[in-house]
């Protein structure tokens, strides 16, 4: 490693892959600040007393919340160097049957959580002229389906202000990667992370399909290994260019080459179109 101890600020880290990347990193022998709605839950799941780990109750809508936690991890441990945005939870649902409540609620925790955080690590980053910020999005946050668009939209914004992000920091020497799974087999669909909209409209029956298929089929059989997507988030870490994107799994490489050939065919199809509104 470059360095024998580097401080990482990780939300979400009590199950998934944000538990697994948490774990390693202490075995590693990091500083590791992780974050969670409930204190005991997360003390409980990573399961250490380690003096370089330092949990954290927060509320990622509160700006007073985080504030309060960056605060407190950089008197315990002087900097942050790497910041891991990955909590988040999905939403199987239409879009007529997601309520305006239902939106709000997952753009606040899978956007704005995000950019609360990461507005305020930034400053301690800017300050070091050094840092590295992984934001924890999904191929669907490249291509959406029916069903998923509340979802998709959370992590389409994440891509946006990601890409964004990238191009603001690097002159303070600050990357940006946007970590880009398929289907990872941890938990996520059967541990409350997938919430469904309280008022579903049985009209679309393809959606409530869906919903029972990751219900009842999709658990257990994912394809992606939440172990290795850890491993290769710690990797990158370690590069001096780390990419700005990062697709992870053969069914993550098959849906965005789909979109990929989606946007090359409507693009070609509509080429006149497209040309005839110049001056």
């Amino acid at each position: 490693m470059e360095s024998q101890k580097k401080t990482w600020f990780v939300t979400g880290g009590s199950q998934g892959i944000g538990l697994l990347l948490v774990q390693q990193l202490l075995a590693n022998g990091h500083n590791v600040v992780v974050t969670g709605r409930n204190l005991e839950t997360v003390k409980s799941a990573v399961g250490s007393y380690s003096s370089q780990f330092l949990p954290l109750q927060v509320e990622l809508a509160n700006e007073e919340s985080i504030g309060k936690a960056v605060d407190s991890a950089i008197e315990h441990f002087k900097s942050i160097d790497f910041l891991v945005n990955n909590a988040g939870y999905g939403l199987i649902g239409g879009i007529e049957e997601t309520s305006a409540k239902e939106t709000q609620a997952i753009f606040d925790v899978n956007v704005f959580g995000l950019l609360n955080v990461t507005r305020a690590v930034l400053p301690h980053m800017r300050a070091a002229k050094s840092g590295h910020i992984f934001n924890l999005s999904t191929v669907f946050g490249l291509i959406a389906g029916a069903g998923w668009g509340l979802y998709c939209g959370s992590k389409f914004a994440v891509e946006g202000l990601s890409e964004a992000l990238a191009q603001e920091v690097k002159p303070f020497g600050i990357n940006v990667t946007i970590i880009e799974p398929g289907y990872v087999r941890t938990n996520f669909l059967k541990s409350g992370s997938i919430a469904h909209p309280q008022n579903p409209i049985a009209d679309y029956t393809a959606i409530q399909e869906e919903k029972r298929k990751h219900t009842e089929e999709v658990p257990g059989t994912q394809i992606g290994d939440p172990q290795k997507v850890a491993e290769v988030i710690i990797s990158t870490s370690q590069l001096s260019e780390p990419p700005l994107r990062l697709l992870l799994g053969s069914d993550a490489l098959q849906f965005a080459n789909y979109k990929i050939q989606m946007l090359r065919d409507g693009i070609e199809a509509n080429r006149e179109v497209t040309v005839s509104t110049d001056f």
